[in-house]
């Protein structure tokens, strides 16, 4: 249970950011953002403010942000029963819902309704067919469909597809970008509360080992074998490089230079002389320790990525069964691994979002920048297609990760 509400609380978080990314620059860029989701499914909640309706919905997993858009632009059929809320005799609301307890306002039989272009509706009034009436349309109305959702209208001037192509860019790759920073941010609020990275100062010896009669607390350890050392790793490295052949230790003891000579004995797998070193709480320490962490863990999956191109294998990847497999995992591990799994998750999802597929975040940059080196938009067909192809190769890598993943972490 324990594992199920952190793989809940890790995905709906990535979720959030990566829409969040999409919806702030949206917003600034002047493209119409008509919902803001959290959840998939049926409507829990909703509220309207400015421009944008928020809704919470009952299936805790994803979410999603929904631009004004050609694709989604809001269309009343003729002969649709609608309720009209006017002001200053242009309608402000447009009740689509077909409820039995409907909004006050003007009934209407449609006839005709331009809802992108000319903002108008037409029709019978308490269907009196002897008069056909018109009304203009608000460029701020909002429009109540049949699941009860409240949204915005969709006027051509406000659509995505109107945006200017830098604009365009922004939106598709604030979503990636959102999550990659999520993930730094993540990594150095981890090293942040952990302990701060091991020095080469000693804080004690353990007994029984090689350096107990010989080394103290406080001596710093600068060179083995003649190489300067900068760090516990480094350290650590090159004793267990001698393979149990003795090491020279160069090291200082308050004002003095000291050496000796150890051999390194065997325990767990390595090499090892028995010292345990203090940390440096530095909070410069800690935050540079982070920032090298999310660079580090970033080129990390770029190589991933390079490799899983190269030799595609369906077990490099991981869908939500995966995901969710290794967060049960993690958090039986303590919060320090969650957060550890979160911050490189987050850039993982954001990198990977920035493959160049139709489908992905990706796919919609590599045609912003054609649309930017061409000079004028792909043909909405084109792109449609495009986009349509995109979405039917991404579910069948679905399908097929995930039958993969229930394989490999359940059945196997």
């Amino acid at each position: 249970m324990k594992g199920l509400l952190v793989f809940l609380i890790v995905f709906g978080l990535l979720v959030f950011v990566h829409e969040f990314g999409h919806f702030i620059v949206a917003k600034k860029a002047g493209i119409r953002v008509r919902e803001f989701s959290i959840g998939m499914g049926p409507k829990l909640f909703q509220v309207h403010r400015a421009t944008t309706t928020y809704t919470i919905r009952w299936l805790p997993l994803g979410g999603y942000v929904r631009l004004a858009g050609s694709d989604d632009a809001a269309s009343l059929d003729p002969g649709a029963g609608v309720v009209l809320k006017l002001v200053a005799g242009k309608v402000t609301k447009i009740d689509a819902s077909e409820s039995a307890l409907p909004m006050a306002g003007v009934p209407l039989r449609v006839v005709k309704a331009d809802l992108v272009d000319q903002l108008q509706i037409s029709g019978y009034v308490n269907d009196d067919e002897s008069v056909l009436k018109t009304y203009p349309v608000d460029h701020d109305a909002t429009i109540i469909d049949q699941t009860h959702t409240e949204l915005i209208i969709a006027p051509r001037d406000t659509q995505f597809q109107a945006a200017k192509v830098w604009q365009k860019l922004g939106t598709n790759v604030a979503g990636p970008l959102m999550n990659i920073l999520l993930g730094f941010v993540v990594l150095i609020l981890w090293s942040v509360l952990s302990a701060g990275p091991q020095t080469t100062t000693i804080k004690q010896t353990q007994p029984d080992m090689p350096s107990h009669r010989v080394l103290q607390a406080g001596d710093v350890v600068t060179k083995v074998n003649g190489h300067q050392i900068s760090s516990f790793a480094d350290l650590q490295t090159r004793i267990a490089a001698t393979r149990g052949r003795q090491v020279k230790l160069a090291y200082r003891r308050g004002q003095q230079q000291k050496s000796t000579t150890l051999r390194p004995v065997k325990k767990a797998g390595t090499y090892l002389i028995g010292i345990e070193t203090t940390s440096d709480n530095r909070i410069g320490v800690k935050l540079t320790r982070g920032l090298q962490l999310g660079v580090s863990v970033s080129g990390m999956i770029f190589r991933a990525v390079g490799n899983l191109l190269q030799h595609f294998n369906l077990n490099k990847l991981s869908g939500p069964v995966g995901i969710y497999s290794q967060t049960a995992k993690v958090s039986n591990l303590g919060f320090d691994y969650v957060l550890l799994f979160l911050g490189m998750i987050s850039i993982n999802l954001g990198i990977v979002n920035l493959i160049p597929i139709p489908g992905l975040d990706g796919g919609k940059l590599l045609l912003n920048l054609i649309e930017l080196v061409r000079g004028k938009p792909i043909s909405p067909e084109h792109e449609t297609i495009v986009e349509l192809a995109g979405v039917v190769l991404l579910l069948i890598l679905i399908i097929a990760i995930t039958g993969n993943d229930i394989y490999r972490y359940f059945l196997k």
